[in-house]
């Protein structure tokens, strides 16, 4: 059972690092009151304590007024996530208030939900040929669990030959030779990278439904061993 009793929408400060591109944003009552971003490789462990106090100051709030902390768990960079994470846990344990984690993969799917009826497949390098993957549909309901695969010419043909998906992410890229002559394989044009924004509109849902972790034995959701891939 959870310690925590709230009888309102929460206010909630969201933290995303998997990837290079480092960002935060501060929702309230399911709106987004501010947020900030900032892609600059190996700098998350230098910036994101200032983004994090920008973003709260431009609100007018304090750190203290916050019902809960989120973070995105991954998968992502392991040292991105572990960054963030042991942020997230240093404010939570500082303040006594819930942690929220959400899955990399589903925050990104859930930027691009209902622009078609398309299977959604989010992708974040993982260097060589691989790719941390997962499938979605368009309700987020999982198709395909998160996942480190290997791609090739056949990768996907099981949902491909049933459903056709949309491919994004950093990840994408490296697979659309390989997969761009399928013709129920579709790649969007434009980036889409983890955002601290969509972080917290899922942390609003699970907030709502107390799903918050346990400080003490919380873990990113590395999914493979630590390879060194700085951010």
């Amino acid at each position: 059972m959870s310690l925590y009793t709230f009888e309102r929408m929460p206010t909630i400060l969201s933290i995303e690092t998997s990837t290079t591109v480092c960002s935060v944003a501060l929702i309230r009552h399911g709106e987004i009151l501010s947020s900030a971003e900032l892609s600059v490789a190996h700098s998350h462990s230098e910036k994101l304590t200032l983004l994090i106090r920008d973003c709260v100051a431009y609100t007018g709030l304090s750190l203290d007024e916050l019902d809960a902390f989120a973070v995105a768990k991954g998968p992502g960079s392991y040292t991105g996530l572990r960054i963030g994470v042991a942020t997230a846990k240093g404010l939570c344990y500082a303040l006594d208030k819930p942690l929220i984690a959400i899955n990399t993969l589903e925050a990104m799917a859930y930027q691009v939900a209902g622009i078609s009826s398309y299977w959604l497949c989010p992708m974040l390098d993982a260097r060589r040929m691989e790719v941390y993957c997962a499938i979605y549909d368009q309700a987020l309901q999982v198709i395909l669990p998160t996942c480190a695969k290997i791609i090739d010419q056949s990768s996907f043909a099981e949902y491909l030959s049933v459903h056709p998906i949309f491919f994004f992410g950093n990840g994408s890229l490296k697979c659309k030779p390989l997969l761009n002559s399928h013709s129920q394989a579709f790649f969007m044009s434009q980036a889409v990278h983890p955002s601290a924004k969509t972080v917290a509109i899922l942390a609003t849902k699970a907030f709502e439904e107390k799903r918050f972790e346990n400080l003490a034995y919380f873990e990113p959701f590395y999914l493979k061993e630590f390879v060194s891939n700085k951010v």
